[in-house]
């Protein structure tokens, strides 16, 4: 029987960090089902979703990546992933937020999105533009459920860019092969 794995990886961005854990993986035949990776101001971090193959456990997991790891300076972490839940039902959204940086910001956005069911399936955020005025980005990729009024959300999020002072938007997201 299949064993599916979560595999979180995080250190110094180099040439060679992907090559290495997914090498290491493809050595016991695992599958990489579901991935994200990116780089944050210098550190590389990814996540997995494996399924490793009859016969290979977590332990063999962490082995082989025992050596890519020391070899990169990676921190890496191997559970057995939990149980999926159902998609939410509704239509894909993208959401961004740009203004002044400040601590709350995003709990604030997020907050209001889950206060009325609407799943975030993406959230991506930087500090952009020129640093003598920096400005913050959140995007957001979400899933509004098929009961909740899109008007309603959007005078929701519209008082709390107005209480936080920003700048956003909200469209209906096109179909896309990832």
């Amino acid at each position: 029987m299949a064993t599916e794995l979560a595999i979180t990886a995080v250190g110094a961005d180099r040439p060679g960090v992907v090559a290495g854990v997914t090498g290491a993986l493809a050595a016991l035949d695992c599958n990489l089902e579901d991935t994200s990776m990116t780089i944050l101001r210098g550190r590389f971090a990814m996540v997995l979703i494996v399924r490793a193959p009859s016969g290979v456990d977590r332990d063999a997991v962490e082995a082989a990546l025992a050596a890519p790891a020391a070899e990169l300076g990676l921190d890496v972490s191997v559970r057995p992933s939990a149980a999926a839940t159902a998609d939410v039902a509704g239509a894909p959204w993208n959401l961004a937020v740009y203004g002044a940086d400040r601590p709350g910001s995003v709990h604030r956005v997020t907050a209001a999105l889950a206060d009325v069911g609407v799943n975030i399936v993406d959230l991506t955020t930087r500090v952009i533009g020129d640093p003598a005025h920096p400005v913050y980005a959140m995007l957001l990729e979400v899933v509004v459920p098929d009961d909740v009024a899109v008007d309603a959300l959007r005078d929701r999020l519209g008082a709390v860019a107005a209480e936080l002072g920003v700048e956003w938007s909200m469209h209906e997201s096109d179909a896309d092969v990832l």
